[in-house]
């Protein structure tokens, strides 16, 4: 039982469970942030636009069921907080399209960086003129 708990601890505490899950949870809050901005910044200036249309009020309401004695409430389809749904989507991936790109770009500048060589490798005319350079400085 204490080597289940000691290898548990080494995943754990792993650095990708432990990115992972700080990627979770900021996501997670990333998205609320987001849904605030299309729902109470972005919507209400385009509802505005086309005619003072609140899009969480935009649905069509199917006709009711009688249901014995009683009718049934009827269905609506919401397409109003589809539509926000949508944007809310389309924002986040455009941001993580951002984030990916901006870490592939610095991922391959840190490669180009390791791809380089320490010191540059002398020509043979280098090498030549040293060793000239070299011969003259014993002559002296």
């Amino acid at each position: 039982m204490n080597s289940f708990f000691k290898e548990f601890k080494d995943f754990a505490i792993r650095g990708n469970v432990v990115d992972m899950a700080v990627g979770v949870i900021i996501g997670g809050a990333f998205g609320k942030i987001v849904s605030s901005v299309v729902n109470d910044i972005i919507m209400p200036p385009i509802g505005w636009i086309i005619g003072g249309v609140n899009f969480k009020d935009l649905k069509v309401t199917l006709p009711a069921l009688p249901t014995g004695s009683e009718t049934a409430t009827p269905a609506t389809i919401n397409y109003g907080s589809f539509i926000q749904t949508v944007i809310d989507f389309t924002i986040i991936a455009f941001c993580v399209f951002l984030i990916i790109k901006l870490i592939n770009k610095l991922v391959k500048k840190k490669s180009a960086e390791k791809e380089k060589p320490a010191t540059p490798v002398p020509s043979k005319e280098e090498i030549l003129l040293t060793e000239i350079r070299d011969l003259l400085k014993e002559k002296k």
